[in-house]
C-alpha cells in the first residue's frame, strides 16, 4: 500500500460507473392473485425513464415510448399495479392509465380518457369486480394557486374506460384499499397544513357494488388527528381487521383495527416503524401467515431492523438479516415478504424473504437488476453511527461518519493531515439518511475524503420530538446542527477531518440548509465551500412558487405564514443575506423544477456574481428536481468534485 495525500488518492469509483447501466428500484408490485413478482426501476441512461420489469426474468412488460410514472403530489410513487395478470399503471408521457397483459408481446390500452389535467396513482383492483380500480385522482383544471389543485379517491371503470367519483373534500388522500372479499375499504387522508407525517386520519367504510357503480356507506374515521397525530399505511389484515402505524405514544408504532384501534405493543416501542410518506405506497410491513402476524422494518441507528409480529398479542422477534434498509414491503404468498433490500456494501436487491414452519427465516434474491461497478475488496467505507452532544443545552445529534477507506493506500504521506471532509445535509427536511451504500459517498471516500452525513434535528427516525425540534426553527436548528457537527468531529476528542476543509451540501431544502450555514450561519468560516442542488434561496418565492403538495409544509417550519410573519421569511432567507458569503459557493438546477423553480438559484447566483463572489451555476436542461439523465448526473459528479479540488487546492 502506498501514501498520498487525502483528497488525491486515485479510485476505480468513477462517475461513468457509477451512473452508467445503474438503476433504482422505486417500488416492488406483487399481484395478489398469482403472487408474481414485479418491479418498477428507473433508468438513467434512458433519460430517467421509468419501467415496470418482471422480476424473475428481467423482462420489461413495457416498450421505450411508456413510462411508468406519475406526477402526483409532484414527488409520485405507486404508479402500478399488478392483479391477476394485468397490469394496470400511470402513462408519465400523458398521465393516462392503461392496462396491459403480463404475458409477452402485450401491448397496453388507455383506460381513462385523453386529459392534460388529470393524474393517477396508489390504485387497488376491486377483488370481486375486477374491472374497478380504485385510485388517487389529482385534478390540476385550476392551476391558479397551488391549493387550487383537486386530489379525490375515484372509481375507473376499465371496461366503459370512465371515471366516477367515490372520496372527496380533503385535501390529500393515500392508500385506499378494498378488504379481501371487496365489502369494506380503507383509506388515509389529510389536511393542509399538514404533511402526512404531521396529522392524518384513517377511515373505513362499507362498499356497494350495482351495476358497476360503486358507492360507499357508513364512513368510519378509527385513528389519527389533524395537526397532532399521525396515522399511516393502512392495510387489511383480514376481512374485518386491519393494521397501520400511528405515533401517539412519539414515535410510529404498530397498530391494529377490529371493533376500536389500539396499539399492538403493550408498551411503546421507541423506534419509528415507516418513514415519512414523501412517495405514494411505500409501506414498511407487510402480513403473513393469513394476517395472523406480520414482518415489519424500524428504525435504529441509521439503519432497519426486521420484525415478526403476532397481531393478537403484540409479541415481537427481531430476524437476523443482513440488510441495514428495508422498503416497500409487501406481501407475497401466506409466509414469503418481498422487499427492496440494502447493504451497506452492495446495490439494493429484490429480497424475498420466506417463513419456515419454525419462523426462521431465509432470505433469497428475486433479482438484482444493477450490480453496479465492478469494486475491489476494502474499498467500501462503512458508516459509523455516533450521537453527538451539541449546543449548550448538550441536545443531540445524530450523525453518520465514513473514513476515507481504499485498499491502495495506508493513509498520507503529509505528517499531521486530516482529511478533507464533505458534510451532507439531506432533503426534507423530514428525512434522513441512513447506512444503506451509497456510491456518492464511496466516490469521495475511495479519494481519500471523509464524508460525514448529518441527521439534525428535524430528521426522521428518532421520534417526532426530534422531528418537532425544527417546527418554526427551520433555518436555524438545521443549520446550526450542522456547523456543530463539523466543529465536534474536526477537534478533540474525535480528531477526525481537518476543521479548514470541510465542505457542505444539499439538494432541495438540504440546499437551502447548505446555503444558509455559509450566509447566515453561527460561523460562517465553518465551511471551505459549498454546493446546493436545487436548493432553496428564498423561502418567501418558494411559498408562492411550490406545488400543493408542500404548500402548507414551510408555514410550521417557519413559525407562520409570509404575511404573518414577513420579517422571519426575509431574514431566513439565504438571499437576503448573499453579501455574508464568503466561502465558494457551486449552484446545480434542473431548468423544469416543479419544487424549486430555477429562479430561486439564479437568485442567489446573480446576487454573489454581482459582488464578485466566487460562485459557480450550472443549469440543467431538461431536469426537475433533481437528476434522471445519466449525462447530467455524471456532469454533476464530476465537476462538483473538481469545484471542491480547485477551492480547496487538493489537485
Amino acid at each position: 500500500m502506498s501514501r498520498s495525500p487525502y483528497g488525491t488518492w486515485n479510485s476505480a469509483i468513477t462517475a461513468s460507473n457509477i451512473t452508467q447501466g445503474s438503476i433504482k428500484i422505486t417500488d416492488v408490485v406483487v399481484d395478489a392473485v398469482t403472487t408474481a413478482v414485479y418491479h418498477v426501476e428507473s433508468r438513467p441512461s434512458e433519460s430517467g425513464r421509468c419501467v415496470l420489469v418482471d422480476s424473475p426474468s428481467g423482462r420489461d412488460l413495457v416498450g421505450k415510448e411508456w413510462n411508468v410514472r406519475t406526477g402526483v403530489i409532484e414527488y409520485g410513487g405507486a404508479p402500478a399495479i399488478v392483479h391477476a395478470g394485468v397490469a394496470y399503471f400511470s402513462n408519465f408521457t400523458d398521465s393516462r392509465v392503461y392496462a396491459v397483459g403480463v404475458e409477452k408481446g402485450s401491448e397496453p390500452r388507455a383506460l381513462t380518457p385523453e386529459s392534460k389535467v388529470f393524474r393517477f396513482a396508489n390504485f387497488d383492483v376491486h377483488p370481486k369486480h375486477s374491472q374497478l380500480l380504485v385510485s388517487v385522482l389529482e385534478d390540476h383544471s385550476d392551476n391558479s394557486s397551488p391549493t387550487s389543485v383537486i386530489n379525490a379517491l375515484c372509481i375507473i371503470n376499465t371496461t366503459s374506460q370512465t371515471l366516477t367519483p367515490l372520496v372527496s373534500g380533503a385535501d390529500f388522500y393515500a392508500s385506499p384499499k378494498f378488504s379481501p372479499d371487496g365489502t369494506r375499504i380503507i383509506w388515509q387522508q389529510w389536511f393542509l397544513p399538514d404533511m402526512p407525517w404531521q396529522g392524518a386520519e384513517i377511515f373505513v367504510a362499507d362498499v356497494l357494488v350495482e351495476i358497476d357503480q360503486v358507492e360507499i356507506r357508513n364512513a368510519v374515521h378509527i385513528a389519527g388527528k389533524k395537526t397532532t397525530n399521525s396515522v399511516s399505511y393502512p392495510r387489511w389484515a383480514t376481512n374485518t381487521s386491519l393494521i397501520f402505524t400511528s405515533d401517539q405514544s412519539g414515535y410510529q408504532n404498530p397498530w391494529k383495527y377490529n371493533v376500536e384501534a389500539g396499539p399492538i405493543f403493550s408498551e411503546p416501542l421507541k423506534q419509528d416503524f415507516g418513514e415519512p410518506a414523501w412517495t405514494l405506497g411505500r409501506s414498511p410491513y407487510a402480513t403473513i401467515e393469513d394476517g395472523k402476524r406480520a414482518l415489519f422494518s424500524a428504525f435504529q441507528d441509521g439503519r432497519s431492523i426486521l420484525y415478526t409480529v403476532d397481531i393478537a398479542n403484540g409479541t415481537r422477534h427481531v430476524v437476523d438479516n443482513p440488510y441495514v434498509g428495508v422498503q416497500s414491503v409487501q406481501s407475497a404468498g401466506r409466509n414469503k415478504v418481498v422487499f427492496i433490500g440494502e447493504r451497506v456494501d452492495a446495490p439494493p436487491e429484490l429480497v424475498v424473504c420466506t417463513f419456515s414452519p419454525d419462523s426462521s427465516a431465509h432470505f433469497s434474491l428475486v433479482s438484482k437488476p444493477s450490480a453496479g461497478p465492478s469494486l475491489p475488496a476494502g474499498l467500501i467505507s462503512v458508516a459509523q453511527p455516533m450521537t453527538l452532544k451539541a449546543g449548550p443545552d448538550d441536545h443531540p445529534v445524530h450523525i453518520l461518519y465514513h473514513p476515507p477507506t481504499n485498499p491502495e493506500y495506508s493513509g498520507t504521506n503529509i505528517p499531521g493531515e486530516k482529511p478533507p471532509c464533505v458534510l451532507y445535509a439531506h432533503g426534507g427536511p423530514t428525512s434522513f439518511t441512513g447506512q444503506a451504500l451509497d456510491m456518492m459517498t464511496q466516490y469521495y471516500t475511495s479519494r481519500g475524503w471523509a464524508w460525514l452525513n448529518v441527521n439534525f434535528g428535524g430528521s426522521s427516525g428518532y421520534g417526532r420530538a426530534y422531528v418537532e425540534r425544527l417546527a418554526g426553527q427551520w433555518g436555524i436548528v438545521d443549520i446550526e446542527d450542522c456547523i456543530q457537527a463539523a466543529k465536534i468531529v474536526s477537534h478533540a476528542p474525535y480528531d477526525l477531518v481537518d476543521p479548514k476543509r470541510i465542505v457542505i451540501r444539499g439538494g432541495s431544502s438540504g440546499g437551502f440548509t447548505a446555503l444558509g450555514a455559509v450566509s447566515m450561519g453561527s460561523d460562517l468560516t465553518t465551511f471551505a465551500a459549498a454546493t446546493s442542488c436545487y436548493g432553496i434561496s428564498d423561502v418567501r418565492l418558494l411559498m408562492d412558487d411550490t406545488h400543493k403538495f408542500e404548500s402548507g409544509y414551510g408555514h410550521g417550519l417557519m413559525g407562520g405564514t409570509n404575511k404573518e410573519i414577513p420579517e422571519v421569511y426575509k431574514e431566513r432567507s439565504p438571499v437576503t443575506h448573499a453579501d455574508s458569503i464568503v466561502s465558494p459557493l457551486l449552484i446545480l438546477q434542473g431548468d423544469i423544477d416543479r419544487v424549486v423553480p430555477k429562479e430561486q438559484a439564479e437568485a442567489i447566483f446573480e446576487s454573489i456574481k454581482r459582488r464578485g463572489g466566487k460562485v459557480e451555476y450550472k443549469l440543467y436542461p431538461g431536469e426537475g428536481h433533481g437528476w434522471r439523465k445519466e449525462e447530467n448526473m455524471i456532469d454533476a459528479l464530476e465537476r462538483e468534485r473538481a469545484f471542491y479540488e480547485t477551492m480547496l487546492s487538493i489537485k
